[in-house]
């Protein structure tokens, strides 16, 4: 009788410490982390992407924001890949360029090694950004004063080693002059600084550059074609006769920490990317300029390794 007493109290110590099962996953609400600042176009999407979570026919919980800006990122993603939960409660939003990139350039805790894709919500690629009082009209009055005055060309950006700071190294490795990079806690206060006229130019996100047009010159695109849907009369850099190409489009997504049970990331595969097509995040979306890419996380997965070798060649050469 005592040992049968014994073996029901270690199988009940067993039931209470297993992890949920996928079919009763989640039962209380989620939290994505995001590395960047409030307000910014990461922080701004994907309280858009997730605003529809606590529908029945996709997770039944609602997910939360929780910002930890830094670093451009280091400080949001060291955390979440060293001490965040793999029970599926914890999410985090990724941006490549970015994240692969710092884990090339620095000694970090994160990689595309030990972190697991969900699903893509968006690309967005990077532009060049004035003030609407400044007299730079073009990428060729950028070019001519920076030959004039080499490294006195101020230009913001959301930190090292992000989507911004590689579109500013191809931009001044174009213009073949030295410009000065003035690196923010994310895309909100970066272009704050533009607004403000802290620094002279900036090098943004075409979602937020597009929310504060009214007050913007947005003189070019760093990308191979111009964007039809929000700044079709905008040129891209290159067809502006500078030598830069989509190397710093910012795809940003969901992923968790590697470790995470299989069902539990196969049930978010699943269910994530329907929730970023629902009419009312499109809309929403649209509306805040923000280009929308689903992609599914054995696409991302391929996107993440093509980007780690393509990186890994291009800030070699940086």
């Amino acid at each position: 009788m005592k040992k049968f007493a014994l073996g029901m109290a270690a199988l009940t110590a067993i039931a209470v410490a297993s992890p949920l099962s996928a079919a009763d996953y989640p039962d209380r609400p989620v939290s994505l982390m995001v590395a960047y600042s409030p307000g910014g176009a990461t922080d701004f999407q994907a309280r858009i992407v997730t605003m529809v979570a606590a529908n029945e026919e996709y997770l039944g919980q609602p997910i939360v924001i929780i910002n930890k800006p830094g670093a451009g990122g280091k400080v949001g993603w060291n955390n979440f890949a060293s001490s965040s939960k793999t029970d599926g409660y914890e999410l985090a939003a990724y941006n490549v360029p970015h994240f692969i990139a710092q884990s090339i350039k620095f000694k970090t805790k994160y990689s595309i090694d030990n972190l697991e894709p969900i699903a893509n919500w968006g690309a967005d690629p990077a532009v060049f950004v004035v003030n609407k009082d400044s007299p730079f009209n073009s990428m060729k009055d950028v070019a001519e004063y920076a030959k004039a005055n080499p490294g006195k060309l101020t230009v913001s950006g959301a930190g090292l080693f992000v989507g911004h700071h590689i579109a500013y190294l191809q931009i001044e490795k174009a213009l073949g002059n030295e410009l000065k990079y003035v690196p923010h806690k994310g895309g909100a206060p970066a272009m704050k600084s533009v607004l403000g006229g802290q620094v002279m130019a900036g090098v943004n996100n075409l979602s937020d550059a597009y929310r504060s047009r009214d007050s913007l010159k947005i003189l070019g695109i760093a990308d191979l074609n111009r964007n039809e849907e929000f700044l079709p009369d905008v040129p891209t850099i290159k067809e502006q006769g500078f030598e830069v190409d989509d190397s710093s489009v910012n795809f940003r997504g969901v992923m968790v920490r590697k470790g995470t049970p299989q069902d539990v990331i196969d049930k978010l595969a699943a269910k994530v990317p329907e929730m970023f097509k629902n009419s009312r995040v499109a809309k929403q979306m649209k509306a805040g300029g923000s280009p929308l890419r689903v992609m599914t996380r054995d696409e991302v997965k391929a996107m993440w390794e093509r980007r780690q070798k393509f990186l890994t060649e291009l800030l070699a050469g940086l």
